[in-house]
Order: structure tokens, then sequence, then C-alpha cells
């Protein structure tokens, strides 16, 4: 199930942009934990890159596909 999910968010990832973590997980469907492990399995195998930004106070996840970096 988990390579499965990791598949969802790969082609959501594949349009070449960066995703906010919350709108990763509306876009998707799934719940908290199984976009949790999908991530980890995409960035086990170094597919996904991750970025941080701090919009007033509030730190926000962004993700794309590493290659497009």
């Amino acid at each position: 199930m988990i390579g499965k999910n990791a598949g969802i968010i790969w082609n959501l990832l594949n349009n070449g942009e960066r995703w906010e973590h919350e709108a990763l997980k509306a876009a998707s469907g799934l719940s908290d934990r199984d976009l949790d492990t999908a991530i980890g399995w995409l960035a086990r195998e170094d597919k996904i890159f991750f970025e941080t930004d701090t919009i007033n106070h509030k730190e926000y996840l962004y993700l794309s596909l590493d290659f497009y970096f």
C-alpha cells in the first residue's frame, strides 16, 4: 500500500511544480499517515526534494521531484 501511495504522490509531483504539504494532502486524498509514509518511501529512494519557508512565523514544507532542481 505504501508503494501505491508513493505512486499517487509521484504522479502529482510530476507536473514540475513544488507542492505545499497541505495542498499535496488535499489533492491526494491520503490520510496524514499514508501521505507521510509515501513521502518517506520517495525520500528513501532520493526522488523527492524538500524545501521549507517561513511566512508570518509559520513554517511551510514544500515538496517536488528531485530531478527538477
